[in-house]
Order: structure tokens, then C-alpha cells, then sequence
């Protein structure tokens, strides 16, 4: 392996004597497909070894494990040859990418350099994010400038008296808060940012829609049955998940009528027209739905936006969401009240009375119950083509 020299996937050193410039190196590997760093090799490929093999290997177990977010378990070979020079080799699997530093850099490797990732390098590895994973790394280009400390602030009182001691944090600090309290910060190239989480549940307006365009949410009111019926009105609903969640209600509450129990039959009459009634949903299924939508989208699927469709005698909702390993199964646990929650951080914050909404409980169970209760059908689910889709009767 020597012999072929550096190369994507080999990096030789002849020492180990620079721990940030070594876990820069680990981390590109790792981010680059894996690979193996070599100690006690030079750059002419002469096997010089290493005086000090059990502490060489001693301080890269400390660098995988300390110094890597996430830890990477570490194989390393320890070979001795005949004329004694002993050499460690540390073979890098990136299973869990993207990897970063505990500076929050995030490095690749490129033929036989590695150099800090760019933007479209970034984005490219946090498409391989496991859905449970994502809403923890930094948001990309956000700084703790573009949270709304208003809403921030209002959160955090709704703990006064148990939680939270007010007395004790002078200043507004809303790093500290983000990072220390709610683990929604952490560290970044450009210094502490707030997470994915932390900006799509506390950044202002702009900074969301700028940040984190994908987030934006397509209502439409369709004149018909489909998607393929004339649309009368499309709205494009952004900011964070509090304005989008009350923004989006507002849209339905325009063509739709939202009630607690079933509304009695209105009287007939004579006159005949050619406006289709509004059509009548309850109201906790609904809210549960729009909910649902909001928080438990696969935000690793960029190129898939959530959207709501308002048809005659029918609302859907469609949602970013991996078929692979949850279609037919995870559905089928999902409407039993098994949770298949992607964003955990987001929906314990979003639920929380303190965050400002009124949300009803029960989740997916309720939601069926409900529906079926109220229109007489059973609303329809489906995941396929990595959407999730929901479809709630009305009558």
C-alpha cells in the first residue's frame, strides 16, 4: 500500500505531532469515503517508524473519540518489522457522515490534500444525513444574529419559577441559552451557531426563508377533486415553524370550515346554485395533520417541499419523508401510535405549551379516530417516491 504513495484514500505521516492538523485529516478521510493514515512513513516512502507506537495509538483513540463530532470508533493495526521499526496504521470508515471538528469544520479530501469543504461540498454530504441526525448540525451560514430573541426569551419565561432562573442569566445571552440550556447551538466554521433545529424553531422570518429556503410551505386551493383541477389560489408560507404554523391555519380556515363535533344538516331549500358548499373537517384532526407536517419532515431531502392541497371535499398533505425502510411498516406502527419521529428536538419544543401554540394531543391515533368520527371515512395514507402523504376527508 506504501509503495502506490498518498493518494484519496492513503495519507502517510511520519510522526504524530499535531493533533489539530491530524484530526483535520481523519475527519477528510472520514468525509471522503474512508480510509487509512500511516505513521512512520515519510514522504519518499521510506519506512522511518515510530518510537512510541502504544502512545501513538493512545492519543488517536483520544482524537476519534474527543476531538470528531460525531466519535468515530477507530481501527488501528500496531506492525512491527524484522529490523524493529515499528509503524501504526489507522484505517478511517465515515458511517456516520458528515463528520466534523469539535470547531465545527468540516473537511474533505481531494486526490492526496484535504481542505476545508465548501458550501456545495457541504450540501452534497448532509444529503447522506440519517434523519435522526440532521436537525443537530449547524445550519448552514446562520449565526446566533438571525434568532429572534423575542421569541427566544418568551419560551424560555414560560419555565420561570422551575426550569429556568431568570435572577441567574444576566444579559440575554442568547448563545449561552441556545447552547447550554436547549442544545440548539454548536460550534461552526464562522463560531457558535444555532442548529437546524434551533433556527427553524426560534429564527426570525427572514433568516429562515434565507437560510433555509426549502422550508417554505406550498398552500393551494384547487376548484376540484385533484391536482389537476384549477387552482384558485397558491400561497407560498415562510418563516419559522410558529408563523408557518399560523400562517398555514389561517390559509385553511379561508376555504375550509373547522369543527369540534360534526355540524347538523342545514335545511334545504329551493334556490339553486352553482358554489360548491364549504367543506367541514374537525378541528384537532386538522391541527394534528398541519403539525405533523411541520415537524416531522426529512429535512436531509432538500428537493422535496412541503405542500398542503385544498380540494373541494378534500385536504392533503404531502411531506418529505425516506421510503426506504419506512413505507408499509413504519405506517402501519405510525397509526398505532408508534412514533416515527425524525426530529425529536423540534417536536418536544414545538409541542411545548411554552413555545406559543395551541396543539391538540393524541398524535396519529387521535388524528384517525377523529377524522373517521367525523366524516364517516377512514383519511388515507400513504408513503411512496420518498413523500409521506396524507389525505383528510371532508364533509
Amino acid at each position: 500500500m506504501v509503495r502506490g504513495g498518498e493518494d484519496t484514500y492513503l495519507e502517510l505521516k511520519v510522526k504524530l505531532s499535531n493533533s489539530e492538523r491530524i484530526t483535520q485529516g481523519i475527519v477528510a478521510l472520514a468525509n471522503t469515503g474512508g480510509g487509512v493514515i500511516v505513521f512512520g512513513v515519510n514522504d519518499q516512502l521510506r519506512v522511518e517508524g515510530v518510537d512510541h507506537p502504544e502512545e501513538v495509538q493512545d492519543e488517536l483513540v483520544r482524537i476519534c473519540r474527543d476531538e470528531i463530532v460525531p466519535p468515530l470508533m477507530p481501527f488501528i493495526d500496531r506492525l512491527a518489522f524484522d529490523n524493529g521499526r515499528r509503524i501504526v496504521a489507522l484505517d478511517v470508515q465515515g458511517r456516520q457522515r458528515p463528520y466534523r471538528t469539535r470547531e465545527g469544520r468540516f473537511f474533505v479530501r481531494i486526490g492526496a490534500e484535504k481542505r476545508e469543504a465548501t458550501d456545495d461540498e457541504l450540501s452534497a454530504l448532509l444529503d447522506d444525513v440519517k434523519p435522526f441526525a440532521y436537525e443537530n448540525l449547524p445550519a448552514l451560514g446562520a449565526t446566533i444574529d438571525d434568532i429572534d430573541e423575542a421569541h427566544l426569551w418568551s419560551f424560555m419565561r414560560g419555565f420561570s419559577g422551575g426550569a429556568f432562573d431568570e435572577t441567574t442569566v444576566k444579559g440575554y445571552p442568547t448563545g449561552e441559552i441556545l447552547e447550554r440550556y436547549l442544545l440548539l447551538a454548536t460550534n461552526s466554521a464562522r463560531g457558535l451557531a444555532p442548529t437546524f433545529a434551533g433556527l427553524l424553531l426560534f429564527g426570525s422570518d427572514e433568516s429562515v426563508t434565507r437560510l433555509w429556503p426549502q422550508s417554505t410551505i406550498t398552500m393551494t386551493r384547487f376548484s376540484g377533486d385533484t391536482n389537476q383541477s384549477p387552482v384558485i389560489e397558491r400561497l407560498e408560507v415562510r418563516g419559522n415553524l410558529a408563523a408557518a404554523y399560523e400562517a398555514a391555519l389561517k390559509f385553511l380556515n379561508r376555504y375550509v370550515d373547522l369543527w369540534d363535533t360534526r355540524p347538523g344538516v342545514p335545511r334545504t331549500s329551493d334556490e339553486q346554485t352553482s358554489v360548491t358548499a364549504r367543506a367541514n373537517y374537525q378541528r384537532a384532526a386538522v391541527c394534528e395533520a398541519l403539525a405533523n407536517a411541520l415537524v416531522h419532515r426529512d429535512l436531509a431531502l432538500r428537493e422535496i417541499k412541503t405542500r398542503i392541497h385544498v380540494f373541494d371535499r378534500g385536504l392533503e398533505f404531502v411531506n418529505a419523508r425516506r421510503s426506504n425502510g419506512f413505507a408499509t411498516t413504519g405506517l402501519r406502527a405510525t397509526k398505532y401510535g408508534v412514533q416515527q419521529r425524525l426530529n425529536p428536538q423540534i417536536a418536544s419544543i414545538f409541542a411545548n405549551p411554552a413555545y406559543g401554540l395551541t396543539l391538540p394531543k393524541g398524535g396519529v391515533p387521535m388524528l384517525l379516530q377523529q377524522a373517521r368520527a367525523f366524516s364517516g371515512r377512514l383519511p388515507d395514507i400513504v408513503a411512496f417516491n420518498d413523500e409521506f402523504r396524507l389525505r383528510i376527508h371532508g364533509v
